[in-house]
């Protein structure tokens, strides 16, 4: 009997130091894979590597000073991914479209049927409306695409989520047309689709960077 009672205080103490060890490994099992993460990512800072990574946002994430934030953005690791550069490609295209649909029918109309209202009002008319249609187009592949929102939701993450990118899109567009042709519409003028691809082209590729930058540092995207 009295083994026994000299055995249950070391039982007691085992049990608690393994108690003690079993939380020490858990709590250290959801901070061992954040500390590697951010090993390989100074490493891969380091090496100058072009990999890319997409990481879920964490809170560690947010709390990156903004000194560190621009410094990777200047770095060329930060540029060299290919998957987001299809993405914002991608995301681009989409807001392309809109943009130059509803931008180049309001050039047509306007000119067609309200010329007295001057290449300058007309030009600013037609960005307005590019930028509608953009949106437009958006809010319907939120609604009946994979994102399936509702009509509501739909409109207000379009109007949210790529108006720099569409303003800067419809600039570029408007400044090489105008530039190139005047703003005239000219179908039948072969110098008119030459300069068409080219506003097109500067439209693209305006907003392209700050997409890209969109995409790769906060996880957003235009569109």
């Amino acid at each position: 009997m009295n083994h026994l009672r000299n055995l249950h205080p070391r039982l007691l103490s085992r049990a608690a130091h393994l108690h003690s060890t079993l939380l020490q490994a858990r709590f250290f099992s959801g901070t061992i894979p954040y500390l590697a993460c951010h090993s390989n990512q100074k490493m891969q800072t380091k090496s100058g590597s072009g990999s890319c990574q997409q990481n879920e946002p964490s809170k560690s994430a947010s709390a990156e000073t903004p000194s560190q934030n621009t410094k990777s953005m200047l770095s060329a690791a930060f540029w060299s991914c290919h998957s987001t550069w299809r993405r914002s490609g991608l995301n681009t295209s989409r807001c392309l479209v809109g943009c130059t649909v509803g931008d180049f029918s309001a050039l047509w109309t306007l000119q067609s049927y309200c010329p007295e209202l001057g290449m300058n009002t007309i030009m600013l008319a037609a960005m307005a409306s590019g930028i509608t249609t953009s949106v437009i187009l958006e809010t319907v592949l939120l609604k009946l695409g994979p994102d399936n929102l509702s009509w509501n939701k739909a409109g207000q993450t379009a109007m949210g989520m790529g108006m720099v990118s569409m303003v800067a899109m419809e600039l570029a567009e408007n400044a090489v047309d105008y530039h190139l042709t005047g703003g005239v519409i000219a179908f039948e003028n072969p110098q008119f689709w030459a300069a068409a691809m080219l506003s097109i082209g500067a439209g693209f590729l305006a907003p392209l960077p700050y997409n890209y930058a969109r995409l790769k540092r906060y996880g957003k995207a235009c569109h």
